[in-house]
């Protein structure tokens, strides 16, 4: 099935006189204060485009005039591609789609065991999150914790392009993981340059907060500008820790360092596709941990998306739940995020399916439910339908006081249409949901769709050759990086 389009930006909780005073804050944060970029080859091409660079602090300050050229030159539309063309996505300002989890250590299984992530859950998650309509983007759900975690991104790579025909969001370990990786994909597109022209991975580009842009992500940025494969530059702070605790002041360190990164993608490769994204949230000030999940990191998301539209930029948000289980309390935090973020228009709900324990855990359970709320919550920012025939006057007239719509045309040929209906919630009363569920609740329902799935859902985008070169060349990569 395609890639739905659904286009929504109905929520704005910024101001324009606010949207500018912001712009302003990071434009002073860019040039006053700057960011620190830790690999020399990086700080030359900064220098040489007429950024202030201080080599010796390893400071790069950014003047006005050079980001507006990055930002002319940047697109506010592209494609990220899929093994197959239904599964192309399209990237606009307004559109709004899902990326999976991301990177969990333990998972809590279907027999209600949390433990180690293993490379059987990787598989087995990925084809979950391949059959699940309401996802869109492929990413690594958990890192398998039986291999050796140096190298394990080409694993990751090579496990998860065996099962999805979705497009996937990578990650890695520096410029090397990248080479590796086109270098892969070449085996499934048949070159390079086929690579280059329509990847069918991204890569997402993690930065430290406040303003830090590391060497690997650096190298990362220009290994991904020589190959063309589209980049999320991701700062993720914590409100009151690694960023001001307001939410305006932490809006505006990551998008300062979002937009460095920018910069730089655009001085490499004029016209890069970038896509500016944070899974930032709180800080709880009694446990001294990460809060995934709160009123102010959803506002801090949509708040950033408008900025990010602004500039005439895609933004990706998400942060995950707190919650350990698939409770009341998941379901509460999962729809309190999904709902006013398509609302506002985040153009990727990240960490959208079933990451719980602030990022530590993935659920098998929780994946499923959240594909129930993300459906409910885009059926929200489909918004009404207002045409002459949706206003119904004939029908009124037709029908008169005290008739029924039942069995009227209308009603027969667009209930499907124009009504969401669920696949785990239940609408039945007390005897009935005995009847149909055997008073399973919603946790369990969920359980047993999860088995059907696996048991069922086998994708295979690759050909056995293929496959057994992939593997083959992810080992041979994991041992070279081990050395």
């Amino acid at each position: 099935m395609p890639v739905r389009s659904l286009k929504a930006r109905w929520l704005k909780f910024l101001t324009d006189d606010q949207v500018h005073d912001l712009h302003q804050a990071i434009l002073e944060v860019l040039w006053e204060v700057g960011v620190r970029v830790e690999w020399r080859p990086g700080l030359e091409v900064y220098a040489d485009a007429g950024c202030r660079v201080e080599m010796s602090t390893q400071r790069v300050q950014i003047p006005e005039h050079v980001l507006k050229v990055a930002l002319q030159s940047a697109p506010s539309t592209f494609t990220l591609h899929g093994k197959q063309p239904e599964h192309d996505v399209c990237v606009t300002l307004d559109d709004v789609y899902t990326v999976a989890g991301s990177s969990a250590l333990f998972v809590l299984d279907l027999e209600g065991q949390r433990r180690s992530a293993t490379l059987r859950d990787l598989e087995d998650f990925t084809r979950l999150i391949d059959a699940l309509d309401q996802a869109h983007i492929m990413h690594a759900m958990v890192i398998p914790q039986e291999l050796p975690q140096a190298g394990v991104d080409r694993i990751l790579f090579s496990t998860i392009m065996k099962n999805t025909t979705k497009h996937y969001y990578s990650q890695g370990q520096g410029g090397p993981s990248v080479r590796d990786q086109v270098e892969m994909a070449a085996v499934i597109q048949g070159d390079t340059q086929a690579v280059t022209r329509h990847s069918q991975f991204s890569f997402v580009v993690c930065f430290i907060s406040p303003l830090v842009h590391p060497p690997e992500p650096v190298q990362e940025m220009m290994e991904c500008a020589r190959f063309n494969i589209p980049v999320w530059l991701e700062p993720t702070n914590m409100m009151g820790a690694t960023a001001p605790l307001s939410i305006a002041g932490a809006l505006v360190e990551l998008a300062a360092s979002s937009l460095a990164g920018l910069v730089l993608m655009q001085i490499l490769n004029p016209g890069h596709p970038c896509i500016l994204s944070t899974a930032s949230g709180g800080f709880n000030m009694q446990s001294g941990t990460y809060v995934a999940s709160s009123p102010e990191a959803v506002l801090l998301h949509c708040a950033t998306a408008q900025m990010a539209h602004f500039y005439g930029l895609p933004f990706q948000g998400g942060s995950g739940l707190d919650s350990c289980l698939p409770d009341a309390q998941a379901g509460y935090e999962r729809m309190l995020q999904v709902a006013p973020m398509s609302l506002a228009g985040v153009n990727f709900i990240h960490l959208a399916f079933g990451m719980m324990d602030q990022l530590l855990t993935s659920s098998y359970e929780q994946a499923a439910i959240d594909n129930e709320i993300l459906a409910a919550a885009f059926r929200l920012s489909e918004g009404i339908e207002v045409t002459q025939e949706s206003i119904a006057i004939d029908q009124l007239k037709g029908v008169g006081p005290g008739g029924q719509f039942l069995d009227h045309d209308y009603t027969l040929q667009n209930f499907r249409r124009l009504q969401w209906y669920p696949k785990l919630t239940t609408r039945v009363a007390w005897d009935e949901w005995q009847r149909r569920h055997e008073g399973r609740d919603m946790r369990q329902r969920a359980n047993r769709v999860v088995r059907e799935v696996l048991a069922q859902h086998h994708p295979k985008p690759l050909s056995d050759d293929q496959e057994y070169e992939l593997d083959r060349m992810a080992q041979a990569f994991q041992e070279r990086a081990r050395t």
